[in-house]
Parts: structure tokens; sequence; C-alpha cells
């Protein structure tokens, strides 16, 4: 199957991507970015409508201020060719889509930018109108993005919050131990290349091990010992309820945003 991305910014590149793993028949189109984007994977770039009327799956990368004009624009050739349209566009549900494009099927996902890398989480949903086959091809090719899972759409909101904006959260946490461990004398290059091989491996060895996370914390604070002092500043300066405010705001926004 041919896919077609329609906007070449950080996420539909990370799309990209993980896609290119399992097929290099990818065409791209975006005004800004789309030449410079096809070059760096050695795919072809088109314009959109084009690129609507000659792939079997479209995914609409597009910010969702501007996807009812993208659709205007490509809604002919898309009524011709009859591709599986496949969404990234955030918060913008199933049911709008499905009344944007009538009769399409349609498959709409919350990707992070970890995807990329292939260490991403993708939820993912569909109308009536995807055939289970057809289904389970795309998942196939998505394989390589990490986390690909099934999700009533009603969870999208908080998965938004959680794993969508979670880079960010994780962003800022690799920073601020860097700065510390820079503040002790470390040089700043490997504090962050440390500080992000701990975050890696801790999250693998979660995730290998099946354990939680609190008795793997506890594996490591030795009674009186050094991890336990640096844990104490932590709930000092209430890292937990930093972490959950975090979650819950993204999410009661993304809610905002939704309606």
């Amino acid at each position: 199957m041919k896919y077609g991305v329609i906007g070449c910014g950080n996420m539909g590149f990370a799309i990209v991507q993980a896609l290119y793993q399992s097929t290099k028949d990818i065409q791209l189109a975006d005004p800004l970015l789309g030449q410079k984007r096809a070059e760096e994977l050695g795919l072809s770039a088109t314009d959109n409508a084009a690129l609507a009327g000659s792939s079997d799956r479209v995914v609409l990368a597009v910010k969702p201020q501007m996807l009812e004009k993208v659709v205007e624009e490509i809604r002919p050739a898309l009524d011709e060719k009859k591709p599986v349209i496949i969404s990234i566009c955030g918060g913008v549900p199933v049911k709008r889509l499905e009344a944007l494009l009538p009769g399409h099927a349609i498959i709409r996902l919350m990707p992070n930018t970890p995807v990329g890398v292939g260490k991403g989480v993708i939820m993912y949903t569909c109308n009536e109108l995807v055939d289970e086959a057809v289904l389970e091809d795309f998942v196939q090719d998505m394989r390589h993005a990490g986390i690909v899972d099934r999700v009533d759409e009603k969870l999208f909101n908080v998965g938004t919050a959680l794993s969508g904006c979670g880079p960010a959260y994780v962003y800022l946490f690799i920073e601020a131990l860097a700065d510390g461990a820079v503040a002790c004398g470390l040089p700043r290059a490997k504090a962050l290349q440390y500080a992000a091989a701990m975050v890696e491996g801790s999250a693998a060895l979660m995730l290998q091990s099946g354990k939680h996370p609190g008795e793997l914390k506890d594996a490591v604070c030795t009674p009186g010992g050094i991890t336990i002092m640096g844990v104490k500043a932590l709930e000092e300066a209430g890292f937990r309820a930093a972490a959950f405010n975090a979650v819950y705001s993204a999410y009661m926004k993304d809610l905002e945003m939704s309606k």
C-alpha cells in the first residue's frame, strides 16, 4: 500500500520515520518542509491534491485549525480514490472526521514524538468502515513505532496528557538532573548523556521486569544511604504532586479544546 503524509512537522515526520522501517512507498506533502523531509529519507514530495489522488492511505498530520481547509482542497481526489484516512490531528474525534469525510474509512491515532525512534506510544481507534484486515495490516506497518495499542476513543484525552505530552515532562526532568550534576562539577555533555541514558535504562528495566516502580525504587534505596536522601529532597519539593498535576492539568486542557 502506498502511504501519503500531508504535514511534515515534528509529529508527522515521526510517523514517517516509523513507517519507513516497514515500507519505502511513502510520499510527502508540506509546502514548507515536504521537499526537505523527503530528501532526508530519499522519498518523493508532491502537493496535497496529487498525493490524495495517488495514495492508498492518506495520513492527515496537519494542525487541527487547518484540517477543514486541507480536506476541502483534497476532497475530489479522496472521493475518487477512496483511500483509508489516518488522522493524527489532535483533539479531532472520529465523529468530526466522519462529518468532514462521509463514507470514508477512518483510523484515528494519538502518537507521541518518540515513535520516530521506535520507542513511542500510539493509541488508535477507527470507524466501522475500516476492514479488520486493513487495520491489522496498518498496525503491522507501524510495528517499529513502539507500543501500538487499540483503545476506546474516550481514553484519548488522558492518553494525550500522559504519553503525548509526557516527553516534555521527561525532557524537563532530564535537563534539571543534568543541571544538578553540572552544579556538582560534571561537564554538561556528560551530564545530559548520563541523565538521558539513566531514564531510558530505568524505563526499560521496569517494562521488561514487570515490577511496580515503587518496588524498583525501594531496591535502589539502601537504608541510611545516598539515594533515599535524594528521594527525600524530591518528596519535600512536591515532586509527586507536580508530576500528578502536570498530567491532570494537560488532561483538563485537552478536554476543554476537544469541546
